[in-house]
Order: C-alpha cells, then structure tokens, then sequence
C-alpha cells in the first residue's frame, strides 16, 4: 500500500472518530432528541432535583412523552418549580406522580410520571401536587454513615 493510500484511510478512521464522538455528545446533551407536537404546560414543586436539568426527558413507562422546559426556585416556599411540557396525545390523570430518577451509566435524571385513577385530566397551567425529590447519594451515604455511629458496640 503507498503513502498515499495509507494517509487517506488514516483520515477518514480519523474524521469517522470525531463523526462518532460528535454524535455522542450530542446525544448526552439531548439534542437529537425528536420535537414533541402540540404540547401542554404543567408544574410540579420539588425539595430536591439534583442534577435535573432543562430538556431532560419526562416518560412514562419508559417512553418520552415530555420534557422539562423550565427550572425555577420559589423564594415563598424555598422549592424547585420545575415546568413541565407534556405532548397532547398524552392526558394524564390529575392524581398523577412525578418522580425523579437517574438511568445510564452517565447519570442522566429524568421526571417519570405514574399515572393516578383520577377521572379529571391535567390541563394548561396546572400543577402535580405527588412529587418525589431526586436521590441524592451523598446524603444516602451520610444517613447511613450516621447511622451505624449511632449503634451501640455489640458485647
């Protein structure tokens, strides 16, 4: 094989690796992620939401059916109020739980919603009052850590 030849094989190795890397990057980011259709926003107040952020995805059983548009901090009651835009082809119950929880190696977080058996729908500008905070793993360990301090010696 000439020079030629090798260094345009070593390039396209080269330019693919970076193709490769690229779309990693930006499927970690969430931005390949497809549009939703016509959608309807909602809120739910949160203690904790760790490392939620915007454009995280919102599913339910394991599909994408949102996604979180915006995180704010209320001063009145010191809670994360995160909106929620849910695609219309998805009523959900107004009895609804949205939990946060983390998949993937990398940790993303995501909002799930548990649908409830109300009769009532959610509508625009309505908020998820059953939440559950984000899993903090510092906190898990302290708890844990205290807790075992607190036990008396075995005799």
């Amino acid at each position: 094989m000439d020079k030629t030849t090798l260094d345009i094989w070593v390039g396209l190795f080269v330019a693919i690796g970076i193709a490769a890397l690229m779309g990693l990057a930006m499927k970690v980011g969430n931005l390949t992620s497809n549009t939703l259709g016509e959608t309807y926003l909602v809120t739910a107040n949160y203690e904790n939401i760790g490392g939620l952020k915007p454009r995280a995805p919102v599913k339910s059983s394991g599909v994408v059916v949102g996604r979180v548009d915006n995180i704010k901090f209320d001063t009145k009651v010191y809670q994360a109020v995160v909106s929620l835009k849910i695609d219309k082809r998805y009523p959900f119950p107004k009895d609804t739980f949205a939990n946060i929880y983390t998949s993937g190696l990398l940790g993303e977080q995501y909002i799930s919603l548990e649908a409830g058996g109300d009769d009532n729908f959610l509508k625009e500008g309505d908020r998820i009052s059953k939440t559950q905070d984000a899993v903090v793993l510092e906190k898990l360990i302290s708890q844990f850590l205290y807790n075992k301090a607190s036990e008396e010696p075995k005799k």
